[in-house]
C-alpha cells in the first residue's frame, strides 16, 4: 500500500495512526505485534506478556485496528491480531519521503546513533 499525496484524506490516516501510537500502552502492544510477525498474537497472549487487563487491552486493540495499524482475524474461537506491515511501511515512507530534501540524511542519522 502506497500513500497517494492527494487531499487531506491521507493526512488524516497518518494523524490517526500516529495518535494511536502516541499512547504508551498502545505503542507497547503494537511493538509486541511487530515482533510476533505474521503469526500474530491472541489477546490472551498479549495480556499476559504485558500484564494488561483484558478490558483495557481490548480498548487499545480496537484503537490500533481502527487506525489501520493492526488487523484482526478469527481463527476458530480465537482472535488473532497482526501488525499490518504494508500500512506500517507506507506510514514510514510518508514520514520520510522528502527527508532532507533528497540528500542522504539517513547516513548521517545512522552515524549519529553509532
Amino acid at each position: 500500500m502506497q500513500f497517494q499525496y492527494i487531499g487531506n484524506m491521507e493526512e488524516e490516516k497518518v494523524v490517526r495512526a500516529l495518535a494511536a501510537l502516541g499512547q504508551p500502552h498502545r505503542l507497547k502492544v503494537y511493538r509486541a505485534l511487530v515482533v510476533a510477525g505474521e503469526r500474530g498474537l491472541t489477546p490472551g497472549t498479549i495480556s499476559e506478556a504485558l500484564a494488561s487487563p483484558a478490558a483495557t487491552l481490548s480498548f487499545h486493540l480496537k484503537e490500533l485496528v481502527g487506525a489501520g495499524l493492526v488487523t484482526q482475524e478469527r481463527a476458530g474461537r480465537h482472535l488473532i491480531y497482526r501488525a499490518d506491515y504494508s500500512f506500517m511501511n507506507a506510514l514510514l515512507g510518508y514520514l520520510t519521503d522528502h527527508c532532507c530534501e533528497g540528500s542522504r540524511c539517513g547516513d548521517a542519522s545512522t552515524a549519529a546513533r553509532s
